[in-house]
């Protein structure tokens, strides 16, 4: 991971004259992390993103749970401090994903916080050659179950933010998605997608896929346990994963992922007013535990 500072001037500014060297520097790493350039806010965080491209203005089809900050920034995940978020690609299972995701530090944590990356070349290329086949070959397929207002993981009102069905069937038909209504007024989605792609700039094979972010063997275990008690198939799941092809996938398998992605791990304490831009094909990304107040918001281009 490569650093670029500078000493304060307008943030507009800033970002033009970082943008060319840090896009070179991005194509080699995978992630750039900016340091003292006097970002102060979520309006000065935005301004410097637009620099790099047209930020996201909405958050549809994603399932980390997260609130707007203002147009085009969010928090980032919400999820409980004292777990960790496994290391993923961002909407990899969606049929439209950022090609950049920049991360803001608006608040630093008292301990731990991390945001590590993970380069994805490296995470395909550790991946023991058979495991590799059979995600190559077979793809991944992501179901969601999106409660209609009560019950776990996201409505699928916050999930399409809109409370119209016929507009949701609308985005989803867009997508490629199969999907159904239940009589519960549940929604039930099933997105097959590849588990490798390839850069468009670089031309490499990456991993890029979050099957076993996905798969409830990712969760801890008693919320684990509780989930599969009350579930009679993987569609009663709030969220899982299998093959594309329907058949499950292997617990030894996704942790052998994880491990590899864990082996190639980076990470750097955050200081306040950091930004960290990385590319989402090139590097996952995820969250270490943490204790104390910590407020890092993201943008995507």
């Amino acid at each position: 991971m490569d650093k670029i500072t500078s000493g304060a001037t307008t943030i507009a500014v800033l970002g033009d004259a970082a943008r060319g060297p840090a896009d070179e520097l991005l194509v080699q790493h995978g992630a750039v992390l900016f340091r003292g350039l006097g970002i102060a806010s979520p309006a000065d965080f935005h301004q410097f993103v637009s620099t790099f491209g047209e930020p996201f203005t909405d958050y549809r089809h994603g399932n980390s749970p997260r609130m707007a900050v203002q147009t085009g920034v969010w928090t980032s995940t919400e999820y409980p401090a004292e777990y960790e978020i496994s290391l993923h690609n961002e909407l990899s299972y969606a049929h439209r994903w950022p090609s950049r995701l920049f991360f803001y530090c608006d608040q630093a944590p008292a301990t731990g916080g991390a945001t590590p990356v993970s380069d994805s070349r490296a995470v395909l290329a550790g991946i023991a050659p058979e495991v590799r086949e059979r995600f190559a070959t077979r793809g991944v397929a992501y179901l969601q179950n999106l409660h209609g207002g009560f019950g776990f993981g996201k409505s699928w009102q916050d999930t399409y933010e809109t409370t119209d069905r016929a507009e949701v069937e609308k985005a989803l038909a867009e997508t490629g998605a199969e999907f159904r209504w239940t009589d519960d007024e549940e929604l039930r989605v099933r997105q097959a997608r590849p588990a490798i792609r390839r850069h468009p700039v670089t031309g490499e094979e990456v991993w890029f896929n979050q099957a076993e972010q996905w798969h409830v063997s990712n969760l801890p275990d008693d919320e684990a346990d509780a989930l599969l008690e009350m579930a009679e198939t993987d569609e009663d799941l709030p969220l899982q994963a299998t093959y594309g092809d329907g058949s499950p996938l292997d617990v030894v398998d996704l942790q052998h992922i994880r491990d590899v992605a864990k082996r190639n791990e980076c990470s750097f304490p955050w200081q306040e007013g950091d930004v960290m831009m990385i590319d989402n094909l090139l590097v996952m990304h995820g969250r270490h535990a943490y204790t104390g107040p910590r407020r890092i918001l993201v943008a995507m281009i």
